[in-house]
C-alpha cells in the first residue's frame, strides 16, 4: 500500500522555510550533537525515499536536517527554475533558517554534486562531507552527450513522456530494478509503492538542475577542475553496480580531493543507501563521529 502524500511525516518534525518561489520543507530529528544536512537526489526522489533508513540512525548522535529540494516532496508547488545556483542558495536558506553557522553535509547523486559544490563555494559553512554516487563529475561520449542535451531541452522528452510512462507501477518497479539497485532490497515493494505514489502526485522526469547542467558540447556543471580546492574531511561512497555513476569516475573524483576516502559497496546500485542501508549508514555514522568522542560522551 502507498504511503500518505506526505511520505516523510513519520520521520521527524517538519518545518517550512518561505522562499520567493514557494516553500522549502525540512524534516528535523535528533536533539544533540553536531548538525548534519541531508540532500537527496533528482527526479522522483525526496527526503523519505533517500533517507528513510538513515535519519533514525544519524539522529541518535546528531541534529539532522533533511531537505526536500524544490519541486520534490513537500517543497511543492515551486514557481521558478531550480538550477545549480538556486539550489546552492537553498542550502544557504536552510542553514540560515536554523541559525547554523556550518554543518556536515551528506548528499546522494544530485545532492552529492551540490554537497561537493557547496564545499567549494561556501567552505566556511561545511564541517565534513559525504557524497554518495555524486553527479557533477561525469562526462559522456559525443552523440550520447548531444542526445542527453536534446532530452534536457525537450519538455516532451524530459517531463511529459516520463510522467505518462511511470504512472504504471510496473514501470516504476522496472526502473528501480534496472537502474537504482544492483541486487535484492529488503523493502523493495515499499520503495516502489512510494516511488509510484510520488509520480502520481507530482509527475516524473529529470530535475531543473539536471536539465540546466548539460550544455550542447560539454557539461555546464563539472566540478572536477575544482575538487582539489576541497579541504574538508570527505567520504565518497559508491555502489560497484551503479549504472548511473560509473565507479571509476567517482573513484577518480575522490582522488582529486586531498585526503578523501573512497568506499566501494560491492554489488550496490545507485541507491546503495536503500539497497545496503546498514553498511552505508555505518560508514556515514562512523565518518561523522568525532574521533575523540563516543555515543555516551556526546552532548
Amino acid at each position: 500500500m502507498s504511503r500518505s502524500p506526505d511520505a516523510a511525516a513519520d520521520l521527524g518534525r517538519s518545518a517550512l522555510i518561505p522562499q520567493p518561489e514557494g516553500a522549502l520543507r525540512v524534516i528535523t530529528g535528533g536533539e544533540r550533537g553536531t548538525p548534519v544536512l541531508l540532500l537527496s537526489g533528482a527526479g522522483n526522489d525526496n527526503v523519505s525515499l533517500s533517507w528513510r533508513r538513515a535519519i533514525p540512525v544519524l539522529a541518535e548522535e546528531h541534529r539532522v536536517f533533511a531537505l526536500d529540494w524544490p519541486k520534490q516532496g513537500a517543497s511543492t508547488p515551486w514557481d521558478g527554475v531550480a538550477d545549480h545556483e538556486r539550489m546552492l542558495a537553498c542550502i544557504d536558506a536552510v542553514l540560515d533558517h536554523f541559525a547554523l553557522e556550518a554543518a556536515s553535509i551528506v548528499g546522494l547523486s544530485q545532492g552529492g554534486a551540490l554537497a561537493l559544490a557547496y564545499a567549494i563555494e561556501r567552505p566556511e559553512r561545511v564541517e565534513r562531507l559525504v557524497a554518495l554516487a555524486p553527479a557533477g563529475i561525469l562526462s559522456f561520449p559525443p552523440v550520447i552527450h548531444q542526445m542527453l542535451w536534446l532530452t534536457a531541452k525537450s519538455r516532451l522528452l524530459n517531463r511529459t513522456l516520463p510522467s505518462w510512462i511511470f504512472r504504471s507501477r510496473a514501470a516504476c518497479a522496472w526502473v528501480a530494478r534496472s537502474s537504482l539497485f544492483g541486487g535484492p532490497v529488503d523493502d523493495f515493494d515499499e520503495i516502489v509503492d512510494e516511488y509510484h505514489a510520488d509520480v502520481v502526485a507530482h509527475g516524473s522526469g529529470s530535475s531543473d538542475w539536471q536539465n540546466a547542467s548539460i550544455g550542447f558540447l560539454r557539461m555546464r556543471v563539472d566540478l572536477r577542475p575544482r575538487l582539489s580546492e576541497i579541504r574538508h574531511p570527505t567520504l565518497i561512497i559508491q555502489g560497484s553496480a551503479d549504472k548511473a555513476v560509473p565507479p571509476a569516475q567517482s573513484r577518480a573524483a575522490a582522488a582529486l580531493i586531498p585526503g578523501a576516502r573512497f568506499e566501494l559497496i560491492e554489488g550496490g546500485g545507485h541507491w546503495s543507501n536503500r539497497q545496503c542501508p546498514q553498511r552505508v549508514n555505518d560508514l556515514i555514522a562512523d565518518f561523522l563521529r568525532p574521533a575523540d568522542s563516543s555515543r555516551e560522551g556526546e552532548g
